[in-house]
């Protein structure tokens, strides 16, 4: 890898080469992080107001961008033209929310002192802040942690995934013509072995992570080894439950967009679907035929409901997680195959008989394929669902609302949870995960003060 001096990214629809990059060498990643720390000195000396003013520009700069963005990351990953549109939409909401409520989330707060004077607690920021994001959202990705730091008065580097390079140096140009100082926001086009150095590198002083359990892994402890902190959003396998008092017309609308909404690449995606025994034959029925009711295409046309898998390695990865369940003794109720053609299409699939020792219930598969599991009852189903090493989000359908808050509140151990619906991040909620999913939090006023110093100012007279 150290030795690679370029790459090139590909459309994932039509196998084509869209263009060639070339790494950064070391003097010019050293440059770029010492630009950037430059910028962080002087950024961090404005107002709360005054950053929000130029988030807030950010949101509608990415408005004004928003054909040239939705294009680009539906021809680089393959996502569906009205997803891309909604990525954008989200994106420029996070900046919106941010702009309005980041103000008071960071302001300083006074408290008196239990023996007499008075105290205050003012939210200073760390510095330079690294981000290494991965392709599937590939606007929000980097919106979703750079506005955040941004806001609390950072500076932020950027390492994307290969594969979205163009995108990446797109966003680095709307924040920049937003008002966005020179250098603050920051795209460093380089390989693994480079990021360790970034890591390593003493003017960086926090690092976030999107991606795998393993990747988290790595980059923890090199973070960890130099006593930076660290937040880490990591895969999962989401449990949906389908419990008897469910509507079940619903729950099959629902879980059919949660498993192929983006493709079926979404870290928060429904991907175990655990029915209580009661409602489980009603449920496959009509959850089987709806997932096979899903056609792929071109992610540019408009009667397309799916596209394709965003890589090559991907999609074979995915297609070796089937072959291995269905071994161990899976079922397939539809799709497990791989097309032919132009193009990292995989079929809507649904896998029955899913136990543990399969990747279908053990792992996560990073696609449009769904494992179906029965349940006894509520209790056996929520057991089912924890008993997974990840923890990011969930689902429960269930026409008792309040028995279903009462589950989700103290017996899901998940990051996230969804009642009688499927969601994506909300700019005002927390997000992020337990136990291999990683730690830490985005959104909803968290976010913002995840690399910030929580200052203690004492005055005892």
């Amino acid at each position: 890898m150290a030795n690679k001096k370029e790459f090139k990214t590909i459309n994932p629809t039509n196998e084509q080469e869209i263009k060639t990059y070339q790494y950064m060498n070391q003097d010019k990643v050293d440059s770029i992080i010492e630009n950037c720390h430059n910028a962080f000195t002087e950024w961090k000396m404005k107002s709360l107001e005054e950053r929000a003013k130029v988030i807030k520009s950010i949101g509608e700069n990415l408005k004004n961008h928003k054909d040239e963005l939705v294009e680009l990351m539906t021809q680089e990953m393959g996502k569906l033209t009205k997803h891309s549109k909604q990525e954008v939409d989200l994106c420029a909401g996070i900046c919106d929310w941010t702009a309005q409520n980041a103000p008071d989330e960071l302001k300083d707060e006074k408290r008196e002192l239990p023996n007499g004077g008075n105290g205050v607690i003012t939210y200073s920021p760390l510095g330079v802040i690294y981000g290494i994001q991965p392709w599937n959202f590939p606007s929000y990705q980097v919106i979703r942690y750079a506005i955040a730091n941004l806001m609390a008065g950072n500076g932020v580097l950027l390492k994307h995934a290969e594969s979205v390079t163009g995108t990446a140096l797109l966003l680095e140009k709307i924040f920049k013509e937003a008002g966005l100082p020179e250098h603050l926001f920051s795209v460093l086009i380089i390989n693994h072995d480079q990021s360790d150095k970034v890591i390593e590198n003493d003017l960086v002083r926090g690092v976030t992570l999107t991606g795998s359990p393993d990747a988290g892994k790595v980059v923890a402890k090199k973070a960890g080894a130099e006593l930076k902190k660290s937040v880490m959003e990591l895969g999962s396998n989401d449990a949906y439950l389908i419990l008897e008092d469910a509507d079940i017309e619903k729950a099959v609308k629902m879980c059919t967009q949660g498993r192929i909404y983006n493709n079926g690449e979404v870290c928060v995606a429904a991907k175990r679907f655990i029915v209580t025994e009661k409602v489980y034959d009603e449920f496959k029925e009509a959850f089987v035929k709806s997932m096979s009711g899903i056609t792929y295409g071109d992610p540019t046309e408009k009667d397309s409901k799916m596209g394709p898998m965003a890589r090559k390695d991907l999609r074979e990865d995915l297609h070796e997680q089937v072959e291995k369940s269905v071994k161990n003794g899976a079922k397939i109720l539809c799709g497990g195959k791989l097309p032919e053609g132009k193009g990292y299409f995989y079929s809507s699939t649904v896998l029955e008989n899913v136990k543990p020792g399969q990747p279908a219930y053990d792992d996560e598969l990073f696609g449009p394929v769904a494992s179906l599991i029965k349940a006894k009852d509520t209790d056996d189903a929520v057991r089912i669902a924890n008993d997974s090493r990840f923890g990011l989000g969930g689902g429960i359908f269930s026409k008792n609302e309040d028995k279903a808050m009462e589950i989700a509140k103290k017996h899901f151990d998940t990051g996230m949870v969804f009642i009688n619906s499927f969601g994506l991040a909300q700019p005002n909620m927390p997000f992020g995960g337990v136990k291999n999913s990683g730690y830490g939090r985005e959104h909803g006023g968290f976010g913002v003060k995840e690399f910030v110093n929580a200052k203690a100012i004492m005055n005892l007279n």
